[in-house]
């Protein structure tokens, strides 16, 4: 790279970093962690425990923010220095640290960038996954497995924490549907970009023939609500069922009749759970899920009706894939939202999706 060009990443990196100075006024958040600290040392602060951990909740997301600002200003100034010692002193080496300067800088203000893009409401929950094969018997329940795999592969290189909450074992492989809990800062924000129908076209190990197969899987994905949330459930609309829970000989869940399942008759929205031996402890998840499922069904009624005001045309159904993987008769895993894609299909099933997360997140900017 030559100095000018350097001098000119330098120049735009200064003018992102005076764009986001700008937006996220950083001032009135530093004031607001000094205030949040403030009432961390009261001495009654930890009678409510509850309290007291959405305060440090919201310190710590402010920090988060703050601190990662303050370094990408910190390296760029020293990347500055750099520059000015480079262009007097006209040393190879002190180049060659410059131009590995200004590349690691590049890409922590691109992750930055991202940071940023998580700040919807409820982007930093933990997230609500739920996968249901379609039509297909086998093969689409197969490719459901696939994707919890991905999903609980992809959750690890984050150092999540995966819980399955319910599980319906295939009758000769793979997953009937699955429900897992994602536990992580800004598992929501993340995981939103997964939600959709998923196609894979492969030849089909299932069939003797050597078939080519489609087949596709839904993922549904919402945030926890924390219990303050205000969902409007009536008793009165809940049908509540127990049953014996049905794991994979223990490995998923329990096998006690313990399970829950909700029913909310006006929306016939449908939630089970199943992960614990206590079925008090089931139901309380389950409600959690039924009111994630609610909010997430009034978002988006309101986006629909929004869309409707604009006179946008969405297609419904298996044809509005977001995403394909081809595995036969070439090998490409594209998003048909951002028009990213790769060759790697074995990266992508072993959880290389931040690639995908990234290039959509980045799209609702424009």
């Amino acid at each position: 790279m030559e100095l000018v060009e350097i001098k000119q990443e330098l120049d735009k990196m200064a003018k992102r970093l005076a764009d986001f100075r700008g937006s996220l006024d950083l001032e009135t958040k530093r004031a607001r962690i000094a205030e949040l600290e403030e009432v961390m040392t009261d001495p009654s602060f930890w009678d409510d425990q509850q309290a007291a951990q959405k305060v440090i909740s919201e310190v710590n997301g402010l920090k988060d923010l703050v601190h990662a600002f303050d370094r990408n200003e910190e390296s760029l100034e020293n990347a500055e220095v750099s520059y000015e010692l480079v262009k007097e002193e006209n040393d190879e080496d002190l180049r060659e640290d410059l131009e590995q300067e200004v590349t690691s800088l590049a890409e922590s203000l691109n992750q930055f960038e991202l940071f940023i893009l998580l700040s919807e409401p409820y982007d930093k929950n933990n997230a609500i996954l739920e996968l249901h094969p379609g039509a297909g018997g086998t093969e689409s329940q197969d490719w459901a497995d696939m994707l919890l795999r991905m999903y609980t592969r992809w959750a690890e290189t984050k150092n999540f924490k995966v819980e399955t909450l319910d599980y319906l074992p295939g009758d000769e492989a793979g997953v009937k549907s699955v429900t897992l809990l994602v536990k992580g800062h800004n598992a929501y924000g993340y995981l939103k970009a997964e939600k959709g129908v998923h196609r894979l076209v492969r030849i089909s190990p299932f069939d003797s023939s050597g078939r080519r197969h489609t087949s596709f899987v839904s993922c549904e994905v919402m945030p926890e609500l924390d219990d303050d949330i205000d969902v409007d459930v009536k008793t009165e609309d809940l049908k509540i069922d127990t049953y014996r829970s049905s794991g994979a000989g223990g490995q998923h869940v329990n096998t006690t009749d313990s399970a829950v399942r909700i029913t909310h008759l006006p929306t016939k929205t449908v939630v089970t759970c199943q992960s614990e031996r206590s079925q008090i402890k089931n139901r309380d998840q389950a409600m959690k899920m039924l009111k994630a499922k609610l909010y997430q069904l009034e978002i988006e009624k309101q986006q629909q009706e929004m869309a409707d005001i604009r006179g946008e045309q969405k297609e419904i159904g298996w044809g509005s894939q977001i995403r394909s993987y081809v595995f036969h008769p070439y090998s490409m895993v594209k998003d048909h939202r951002t028009d990213h894609e790769t060759g790697n299909t074995q990266a992508v099933m072993d959880g290389e999706i931040d690639r995908f997360i990234d290039a959509y997140l980045r799209s609702l900017m424009n």
